[in-house]
């Protein structure tokens, strides 16, 4: 009885101490291997592989802290690396397993002993580094604005006409012009009453470079609805990217650089119009936490981080006054929906404008493909998880679909043009600034 008794009390064994696996390992043991996320994980839906799990990769993870598996163990890696990191499973687990960070945490493990692959590694440079990354984003504006793109993307053999495709997608279309406007100038609504609340927007690197239209919806929008903008000067790119990939380092230096930022602007909420970054915004205050000079910062900071959804939600929003009469249905992108629990806010801004017939759509809370750069580095498991997105959108019978991220603007947007669809996606903030009659 003594020896069984000793072994139960034994610490699990160790064999990465100091690591951030290790330092991570105490969500590994909320995990009661119950299943639920199975069918919430994409990968193992349409991969059917138990590894390919979130409980098979909690199992992986467990077998590597202890030493049972070396962290450059090949199959271990792919089984890591199809991880889209979309967190459908926090939502669906009853045991509140962080995943996320788990998952982070053991790709920030394994990098240096396995690397980063070379395109991952080329992209995450580019981010990291504003002339480099503000010189590819100026390439992409202008050979989008060649059309070549929209020409080339139904010519090119699949791995070439994707990305052509994505570059495509990012054009911005003219919803205003198809707003009906009014004869005569309506009188605006009124803002809330009381002191307006300052708002910072996080102008993003590929919302800045590829989507500034939709930055300039959300601060006419913002504005329209009492909130006070003020600007953050000198932003970065969120880290996002990094982090998910395993570089942290690169996250952390990013997350500093940002933080100074929004604190220069004293603003007392940060808006973010893209669902992926503002997850990272709100998890500063993790990511910077065993940094003295920064935790109690970036804590404030992510504090005060709200989507954009959040925010509009929190006054009303202010309904528009120009009909949109559109057949739009909404997908959520999951660092929205799952790794923020924004759920009910953007369905309110969508139901703020006239006209819009939003259609429900199926399996909404399953993830694109997108997921930051792993459309680029794991093309085959991405194109599997699109292609029942796709089809649930054509069986709405949609013309457009409202998502709040440019990745999965892209992504989506993308596979329609690929597929021959007519629909066409856009960021819900347009639609609602449509609506709204200021400039007209």
């Amino acid at each position: 009885m003594s020896d069984v008794m000793s072994r139960m009390s034994t610490t699990p064994k160790c064999a990465l101490p100091g690591t951030p696996l290790a330092l991570a390992s105490k969500g590994l043991d909320a995990c009661v291997h119950c299943g639920f996320c199975l069918q919430a994980c994409p990968t193992y839906v349409n991969l059917e592989d138990e590894n390919d799990s979130p409980r098979g990769r909690l199992v992986l993870m467990r077998r590597m802290l202890e030493g049972d598996i070396p962290l450059d163990d090949p199959t271990t890696a792919q089984h890591i690396d199809r991880c889209l990191g979309c967190r459908a499973c926090e939502t669906a687990c009853p045991s509140g397993v962080p995943y996320g960070d788990l998952l982070e945490a053991t790709r920030a493990t394994m990098a240096p002993v396995r690397g980063v692959p070379f395109v991952a590694r080329a992209v995450l440079a580019v981010f990291k580094h504003p002339v480099l990354l503000r010189t590819a984003l100026l390439g992409a504006r202008l050979f989008r604005a060649t059309r070549l793109p929209h020409l080339l993307a139904p010519l090119l053999p699949a791995r070439l006409a994707f990305p052509m495709a994505m570059i495509a997608s990012t054009t911005p279309a003219n919803l205003r012009a198809r707003a009906t406007r009014t004869t005569s100038r309506s009188t605006p609504a009124s803002p809330p009453a009381g002191p307006a609340v300052t708002a910072s927007c996080l102008t993003g690197c590929v919302m800045s470079g590829l989507f500034s239209h939709v930055n300039d919806a959300t601060e006419r929008v913002l504005a329209h609805n009492g909130f006070a903008l003020r600007v953050s000067r000198g932003q970065s790119c969120c880290g996002a990217l990094h982090a998910h990939a395993g570089d942290l380092e690169s996250a952390r230096a990013l997350a500093r650089i940002n933080v100074a930022a929004f604190e220069q602007s004293g603003a007392d909420v940060i808006a973010v119009n893209s669902a992926g970054c503002g997850a990272m915004l709100k998890q500063y205050g993790h990511l910077l936490h065993d940094d003295p000079a920064w935790a109690a910062r970036a804590a404030r900071i992510s504090a005060r981080t709200r989507d954009i959804s959040e925010l509009l939600a929190s006054v009303g929003p202010i309904a528009g006054t120009a009909p949109v009469a559109l057949r739009v249905t909404h997908d959520p992108p999951c660092h929205q929906i799952h790794a923020q629990r924004v759920v009910s806010p953007p369905l309110a801004v969508l139901r703020a404008i006239p006209g819009l017939s939003l259609i429900p759509l199926e399996d909404a809370d399953q993830c694109c493909g997108s997921a930051g750069i792993y459309n680029l580095v794991e093309p085959d498991t991405s194109d599997a998880v699109l292609a029942p997105k796709l089809a649930r959108i054509a069986e709405s019978g949609a013309d457009w679909v409202a998502t709040g991220n440019p990745g999965c603007m892209m992504q989506i947007g993308a596979g329609l043009l690929r597929s021959g669809s007519r629909a066409r996606v856009v960021h819900p903030i347009e639609l609602l600034d449509a609506s709204y009659e200021h400039g007209a």
